[in-house]
């Protein structure tokens, strides 16, 4: 799961939505940096509510994506999209075509949401807008076995990106998809890869509920049965 689909139930509860992110903006910030769900639980009733939100919001980022990855309609897409990644850049040894298909999944599916929910990510990014990056790092840092560095200073990096508004176009989703490329050291798609997003984006806006099941619930019961 990408951001969206991670934190589309917490937009009123700024630091529990900051905890969804935060595996993901350590993979940017501070790549040797990780904090599970055996880190956050301990925190999980701290006595500060801003670390108790946070440590709730990464284990729910963990359940998320233990079930996700899991899901059968996420495989069948994923294999899907590696077949025509690989048909459209022409042969290819390493693991870019079902790399890139993996993570095309998931943008595709924050794009379903932000388009079958209209202003939700304008919410989300408000209440991000909310969040102190220090206070996100020093919290995580009495979690994570090793600390972080510059997660402080992404938070207010990706607020102020928004990025995720780009899914919305495809021209704009390759160029995403590339710097995602680039952190992890494969070579960047072609242009003639946007050429099977149209028909991939109908795919995943059509199977999106799929995608979601079981976990399209109220917004703090899924998280709540693992605590």
């Amino acid at each position: 799961m990408n951001y969206l689909a991670h934190g589309r139930f917490f937009v009123g509860e700024p630091y529990r939505l900051a905890g969804t992110a935060v595996p993901d903006w350590l993979n940017v910030s501070d790549r040797g940096v990780r904090v599970r769900s055996k880190h956050a639980l301990p925190f999980v009733d701290d006595a500060d509510p801003r670390v108790a939100q946070l440590a709730s919001g990464i284990v729910r980022h963990h359940i998320d994506d233990a079930w996700f990855h899991e899901n059968a309609t996420f495989a069948e897409l994923c294999w899907q999209f590696t077949v025509r990644i690989r048909d459209a850049i022409g042969p290819d040894d390493g693991l870019r075509p079902s790399f890139v298909g993996h993570v095309l999944v998931e943008m595709l599916l924050d794009a379903a949401l932000a388009d079958q929910n209209p202003g939700l990510l304008d919410d989300y990014y408000a209440a991000l807008a909310a969040v102190d990056g220090l206070t996100v790092q020093a919290a995580v840092n009495r979690m994570a076995p090793r600390p972080a560095e510059r997660l402080g200073q992404l938070v207010g990096l990706f607020v102020e990106s928004r990025f995720l508004y780009d899914y919305a176009e495809d021209a704009k989703l390759v160029y995403r998809l590339n710097q995602v490329l680039a952190r992890v050291r494969l070579p960047p798609l072609p242009a003639s890869v946007e050429a099977i997003l149209p028909e991939a984006r109908q795919l995943v806006y059509q199977r999106s509920g799929t995608l979601l099941e079981p976990h399209r619930l109220e917004p703090n019961r899924a998280a709540d049965a693992q605590l």
